[in-house]
């Protein structure tokens, strides 16, 4: 069966998918942000098959999400080490922890925490209005899907019928 390619999509979240929405692909991201940067260390970590790790490497580093960095000339051995388009999925990285600890953890001790070195306080993911300073987290009436201009005529009959049934529904009747 053939995988459908999101690649030509006019949708940031589909095309974003396309490159990072394989859970290996996501975990040697996490694995880097971590500080883990060789193969080895990679595949030892992850316990993931070798033909495996070195093709969503390859992926990671052309869409320049890591960047192999030579560490050893005789033989040639390298690391892969993040970029800023690598370490702005940090935010991804810690939606998805978060979700996962409230969802998959709830009642239990979570298995790692996030601090902040400065206080101590474990960090969370909150969707954050950058003009008002609003926490919308759990607030979905106040949030809108606005329709980019470049959206295709189709995309913006479906966008439409999308946004009159959405979970966001309630968002122009509550302002």
């Amino acid at each position: 069966m053939r995988r459908t390619s999101f690649e030509n999509t006019n949708s940031s979240m589909a095309r974003s998918l396309e490159i990072v929405g394989d859970w290996w692909t996501l975990l040697i991201v996490r694995d880097a942000f971590m500080g883990v940067r060789r193969f080895d260390d990679f595949q030892e970590h992850l316990g993931i098959a070798r033909n495996i790790l070195a093709s969503r490497i390859r992926r990671l580093v052309s869409f320049e999400i890591l960047e192999r960095q030579l560490y050893q000339v005789r033989p040639k051995r390298y690391e892969y080490v993040l970029t800023d388009s690598g370490r702005d999925l940090k935010t991804v990285l810690f939606s998805i922890k978060q979700w996962g600890d409230r969802n998959l953890y709830e009642g239990k001790e979570h298995p790692l925490s996030i601090a902040h070195k400065g206080c101590g306080a474990e960090i969370s993911v909150d969707i954050i209005c950058p003009k008002c300073n609003e926490v919308l987290s759990d607030n979905h009436e106040k949030l809108d899907w606005i329709a980019g201009t470049d959206m295709s005529d189709d995309d913006k009959r479906v966008y439409t019928q999308f946004r009159e049934n959405s979970y966001f529904r309630g968002a122009d009747s509550d302002a």
